[in-house]
C-alpha cells in the first residue's frame, strides 16, 4: 500500500503537539530526585508513533473539539502507555533489552529505577487529567474521563490482559481466549484513547460513541494481530525492539494459531469492520480512517 501523505502530515501534526505538551507535563530533569526525572524524560520522549494520542485528537476532530482542548488527554494516554512499556520490558515480564531502538529503561538505568519510573508515569497521567484540564471542560466530564482511563488501565483492562498473557505462556489458547486477552492487554487503552476524545465533546450516551467504540475495539485487536505478525516477519532494526521472542517464550499468538496468512487475513477483516463503523461520519473522521489503514500496513 502506498504511503498516504495526508496521514503522514496528520501523524507529524499530532506527534509534535503531544510531544510539546508532554515536555511541559514532565518534571524538570534537574529537579530532585534527578535520576528518576531524567529516566522519565528518557522513556516518554524516546520516540514512539504516538498512535494513541493521534486517536484522541482524531476523535475530538469528529466533534469539532479544538486540539488545544485535547492536549491533556493525549498526554495522559501516552503517559499510561509509556509506563506500561517500561514495566512490560522488565526481566520479570517480557525481559526486553531494547525499546524504540534504544536500551530499555531497566538497562539504561536499573531495574528498581524502571519500576519507580513506571509508577511515577502512571500517577502523573491522572494528575495531568485534573491539573491540565481546560476550564471549558465540565468537572463531571473530567470525572468520566478519569474513570474511563482508570478502568482501561487496571485489572479489568490493560493490567488484567498482561496477567492473562503471563499465565498463558506455554498453553494452547482458543481464538476466543486469545482475543479476550488482547481486548484487555492492547485494546483497552486504544479503546479508551478514542472514547475520551468523544467524552470531552459530551458524547457519553450518543449512538456516535457506540460506533466509535466498536471502531476502536476492532483496531485495538488489529493492532495486536499486526504486532504478532511483525514479531514473525519483521526485523529488529526496523522495529526498534527484539523480534522472534514470542515463539522463544512459547507465547500464544495469532500466527501460531492461524498461520501467518490467516493472521494477515484476520487483520484486514478487523480493519474493514472498523471502517464500516465510520460510515455515518463525514470527512471529519478521515484521520480515523487513515489511522485504521496505517495500523494494518505498518512495519514497526
Amino acid at each position: 500500500m502506498k504511503s498516504n501523505p495526508l496521514l503522514q502530515d496528520y501523524l507529524k501534526f499530532s506527534s509534535r503537539r503531544v510531544n510539546t505538551a508532554l515536555v511541559h507535563c514532565l518534571p524538570e530533569k534537574e529537579q530532585m530526585p534527578k535520576q528518576l526525572h531524567q529516566a522519565m524524560h528518557y522513556v516518554v520522549l524516546n520516540g514512539g508513533k504516538r498512535i494513541r494520542a493521534c486517536l484522541t485528537y482524531a476523535t475530538g476532530q469528529v466533534f469539532d473539539v479544538p486540539p488545544e482542548q485535547l492536549n491533556h488527554l493525549a498526554c495522559a494516554v501516552e503517559l499510561i502507555h509509556a509506563y506500561s512499556l517500561v514495566h512490560d520490558d522488565l526481566p520479570a515480564m517480557d525481559n526486553d533489552d531494547l525499546r524504540r531502538g534504544k536500551p530499555s529503561c531497566h538497562k539504561q538505568f536499573d531495574e528498581a529505577m524502571a519500576i519507580l519510573v513506571g509508577d511515577a508515569l502512571q500517577t502523573l497521567a491522572f494528575f495531568v487529567l485534573v491539573h491540565n484540564a481546560p476550564s471549558t471542560i465540565a468537572p463531571q466530564i473530567t470525572l468520566d474521563i478519569i474513570q474511563t482511563l482508570a478502568l482501561a488501565s487496571g485489572s479489568k483492562g490493560m493490567i488484567g490482559g498482561q496477567a492473562i498473557d503471563l499465565d498463558s505462556i506455554g498453553k494452547d489458547l482458543s481464538l476466543l481466549e486469545l482475543e479476550n486477552m488482547h481486548i484487555h492487554k492492547t485494546g483497552a487503552l486504544i479503546r479508551s484513547s478514542v472514547k475520551i476524545g468523544a467524552l470531552v465533546a459530551n458524547q457519553s450516551e450518543s449512538n456516535e460513541l457506540k460506533k466509535l467504540d466498536h471502531f476502536a475495539k476492532c483496531i485495538g485487536l488489529a493492532f495486536q494481530v499486526r504486532d504478532d505478525i511483525l514479531d514473525v516477519s519483521g526485523d529488529s532494526e526496523t522495529m526498534g525492539k527484539s523480534t522472534g521472542k514470542d515463539k522463544q517464550a512459547e507465547k500464544p499468538t495469532y500466527p501460531s494459531l492461524l498461520g501467518l496468512t490467516g493472521a494477515k487475513e484476520m487483520c484486514h477483516r478487523l480493519v474493514e469492520d472498523a471502517l464500516d463503523s465510520l460510515t455515518l461520519f463525514d470527512h471529519k473522521a478521515d484521520p480515523l480512517r487513515w489511522l485504521a489503514q496505517y495500523i494494518v500496513h505498518r512495519n514497526c
